[in-house]
């Protein structure tokens, strides 16, 4: 609760003691929360997730900084998938020259077989270097702990970044010396060797062209992902509160029978304090079992979903990789290999298409059985709650203030009444949350559509001036033939294409490490926003110059990190 908001409650004096003991009590339990969220506030402390389901669980305050560190947690998947793809297109192009050599007898069977062996020693040890510093990276830091903190993030995307850039570098001198040994031992001609040379090249070109597409691509459907995550998170927040709601607004309606029965003398002052106590409780007995079910059936429910995903990206996994492997062992001469890098990369995207729908499906199942559980649970405990309204009335009230059984369900009657008008006007209040938390999901993202436009023009830049640095150096060096300078600037492209799209990633992982630096109090200055929403006018707090401020202050844009980056 915001140091300015307030309980509504009755306009005489005997409510507002009550509601401002409520809110005594409301205050107390929420301290504790308070002083434990401004402790994890300071560390820069929330909820490690791995998956979209478990973000169902944890608490509001943690929502986005975990959604953002799920997101970079995509970035690395994506990264590690397509590195792992390059190795595999690298070794079939090495694999068919070598077949085309040993076709035409130009290589033994043996000194066949040892070339191919080597290479895919050679590919699978970088690969097992990579996964080993990882791992020791990973084992040094708590990757045990139920929660982390900011800065471990960072520094763990830190080194990751670093151990991803020493393994390009040793994967490219690696293809060079394979692609060495490859010509030496076939005894290619000078002109032969070239050739080999530039088809590798050309080929190296159109896979990074894929590969910057596909991870482009990638990232944007895991933005927009992310931004669906937030709604469907927000969907099942407020459809738990429900239940709180309508209670403050039983007890708002009852609160304002009793004042009616208080004026007409047909009850004491004490008499409603012990009563809007009793009701109080009996209230705040059933929204605490309430929430301890809906803790407990909702985390059994997202455990029973995630098994149900697992099996089935298990099986679609498996069926996927048998169908890399198909395409990998078909025979591909040399002429068609122009064609095997096409139907990989169309194959590639359809398995990706085809897993992301499946992942979506499994969300979109998770969500329907949370908010099937939660409208089970609501109406549960609603009647439950309607029921100690029903005993109030029918049973305590005839007894002590000994009215007739009939107006007593003329008061009830009334009460619910009253009940309605609350509940209409807490829909309302929810109605223009909804919206503006919609204006919010739209400013952000174009806030994300501004930062892609900005990288690509930055990376666009960055390849061109590059170029233009080779070309001069070429051109000062002199001597060398043309189909040498083709080469060394082919070359030169294709290391280029690679090292950008990996800094790509790295720049969008600073974008969100900046955002969530601000994340906590940006949503604290929300919560001032939508409770200037719901109070309609101005705070004492601030004047309508401040409050549009506040509304214009919602992210920061990381243009300055360029200069860093």
């Amino acid at each position: 609760m915001l140091p300015h908001q307030t309980l509504g409650g009755s306009t005489s004096s005997s409510t507002g003691s009550l509601s401002q003991g409520a809110k005594d009590d409301c205050t107390s339990s929420t301290t504790i929360h308070s002083a434990a969220s401004d402790d994890r506030y300071q560390d820069q402390t929330f909820l490690k997730v791995t998956c979209f389901p478990e973000l169902l669980a944890c608490d509001v305050f943690d929502v986005k900084m975990c959604l953002y560190s799920l997101f970079l947690k995509h970035l690395q998947l994506i990264d590690v998938e397509l590195r792992r793809q390059k190795h595999v297109m690298i070794l079939h192009v090495f694999r068919v020259y070598i077949v085309d050599f040993y076709f035409k007898k130009k290589m033994p069977e043996d000194l066949y077989q040892s070339i191919l062996r080597t290479q895919e020693t050679a590919f699978e040890e970088l690969q097992a270097q990579l996964n080993s510093r990882l791992l020791s990276m990973e084992f040094s830091g708590a990757h045990k702990a139920e929660y982390q903190t900011l800065d471990d993030l960072e520094r763990s995307d830190k080194g990751y970044a670093d151990h991803v850039l020493d393994h390009m570098e040793a994967f490219w001198q690696q293809t060079d010396q394979s692609l060495l040994l490859l010509l030496d031992q076939a005894k290619c001609s000078r002109a032969k060797a070239k050739k080999i040379r530039m088809c590798l090249g050309e080929a190296m070109i159109a896979v990074e062209e894929f590969f910057r597409e596909s991870q482009d691509s990638q990232v944007m459907a895991t933005q927009e992902r992310m931004f669906n995550w937030e709604q469907l998170v927000k969907t099942i927040a407020l459809l738990k509160t429900q239940i709180q709601e309508e209670s403050k607004c039983r007890f708002h309606a009852i609160s304002h029978t009793l004042d009616e029965l208080l004026r007409r003398n047909n009850l004491t002052v004490k008499q409603k304090e012990e009563l809007l106590t009793g009701i109080q409780e009996a209230f705040a007995g059933k929204i605490e079992l309430y929430e301890e079910e809906c803790i407990q059936l909702g985390k059994n429910l997202i455990q029973k979903c995630l098994l149900s995903h697992t099996e089935k990206i298990e099986c679609l996994s498996k069926a996927q990789e048998d169908q890399e492997g198909n395409l990998l062992h078909k025979s591909q001469p040399l002429g068609d290999l122009n064609a095997f890098l096409k139907a990989y990369c169309e194959m590639s995207e359809q398995q990706r298409k085809t897993r992301w729908k499946l992942e979506k499906e499994s969300d979109c199942e998770t969500i329907e059985a949370m908010i099937d559980l939660y409208k089970k649970l609501h109406s549960r405990y609603s009647h439950c709650l309607e029921d100690l309204v029903v005993q109030l009335f029918l049973q305590t009230l005839p007894v002590l203030t000994s009215l007739p059984l009939q107006e007593c369900e003329f008061l009830k009657d009334e009460q619910q009444e009253d009940l309605a008008l609350q509940l209409e006007k807490s829909e309302s209040h929810r109605e223009k949350l909804w919206v503006f938390f919609q204006e919010q999901m739209q400013q952000e993202q174009k806030l994300w559509m501004e930062e892609h436009a900005f990288s690509a023009v930055t990376h666009k830049c960055l390849s061109e001036t590059n170029e233009k640095i080779v070309l001069c150096v070429m051109s000062r060096l002199g001597g060398l033939s043309k189909a040498s300078l083709n080469y060394v600037t082919q070359k030169h492209k294709s290391l280029l294409q690679s090292m950008l799209r990996r800094l790509l990633l790295r720049q969008i992982a600073l974008c969100v490490f900046a955002q969530m630096r601000t994340s906590r109090r940006r949503s604290s200055v929300g919560e001032l926003k939508e409770h200037h929403i719901l109070q309609q006018s101005s705070s004492h707090c601030f004047d309508e110059l401040q409050w549009k401020q506040l509304k214009e202050t919602v992210f920061v844009p990381a243009h300055w990190l360029t200069s860093y980056f």
